[in-house]
């Protein structure tokens, strides 16, 4: 699939690597809907970015705000062809800390964002693509998913993160296989340390050490690094149940 005229959904696409996705897809000439809770930072990229480029305030495990993105692709586009998922959150917790156990609701969160959240969109936006007109391949949509290197070697603390994140690159596969039938293709990126929102918060030698942890390149991902592996995944059409560690062969340590 060329991103030429292709219209996407991009969640979390206000910061980080969702942001850098919207960037590189809209300059590729696609068209892009960001969904992201973060309003102010969403509405001002869509404004900078100009003609192409749309805002829709989405909480992604809120089926009616999920919609709404799926809705203002087809109705300000005409369609979907892909969706990019971003959007999740990465908290840390021990599972017996200084006040007790780890918090059963913080666990909840974050499978219920990063991975009932992500599945909420997909649904979702699986049938928008399965309605459209198929290309000359007899391809109608691209998923690619946002798991994380900790869902193979999770660090103390990220219980929950890792198992929300290993949930997120198990689904591809039955996902890939039952939307086939409809040439929607399912594949699923897995980061490994990246200078995100996140990660720019730390202490610059933090981060300098962090980087130097990878063995090559010896410095963290650049977001449009990440954005680049998705223009790929979504040019290429034999990548399909796809999970591609994008990582510069780090392997994180137990802490």
């Amino acid at each position: 699939m060329q991103l030429q005229d292709s219209i996407f959904i991009v969640t979390g696409g206000a910061s980080g690597l969702g942001e850098a996705t919207v960037r590189a897809f809209h300059g590729a000439g696609a068209k892009v809907v960001i969904a992201d809770v973060g309003v102010a930072k969403g509405e001002a990229l869509a404004a900078e970015l100009g003609e192409g480029v749309a805002f829709c305030k989405t909480d992604i495990t809120s089926e009616a705000e999920a919609q709404a993105a799926v809705d203002l692709a087809v109705s300000r586009f005409g369609g979907l062809h892909g969706l990019i998922n971003c959007a999740g959150v990465g908290p840390a917790w021990k599972m017996i800390g200084k006040d007790g156990p780890h918090p059963l609701d913080a666990f909840a969160r974050t499978v219920n964002i990063n991975l009932v959240g992500a599945f909420n969109m997909i649904r979702l936006a699986a049938v928008a693509m399965a309605r459209g007109e198929p290309n000359a391949e007899g391809e109608r949509g691209v998923i690619i998913n946002t798991a994380s290197i900790a869902a193979f070697e999770g660090q103390i603390g990220q219980a929950a993160y890792a198992a929300s994140k290993a949930g997120v690159a198990a689904m591809a596969l039955p996902m890939a296989r039952e939307l086939a039938r409809y040439g929607i293709r399912v594949n699923t990126i897995a980061p490994g340390l990246f200078l995100t929102p996140m990660m720019e918060a730390l202490p610059q030698d933090v981060q300098d050490a962090l980087g130097k942890a990878t063995p090559f390149p010896p410095r963290l991902g650049r977001p449009a690094e990440f954005a680049a592996m998705a223009r790929s995944i979504v040019e290429n059409v034999m990548v399909n149940a796809e999970l591609i560690r994008l990582d510069g062969a780090v392997r994180l340590a137990g802490k």
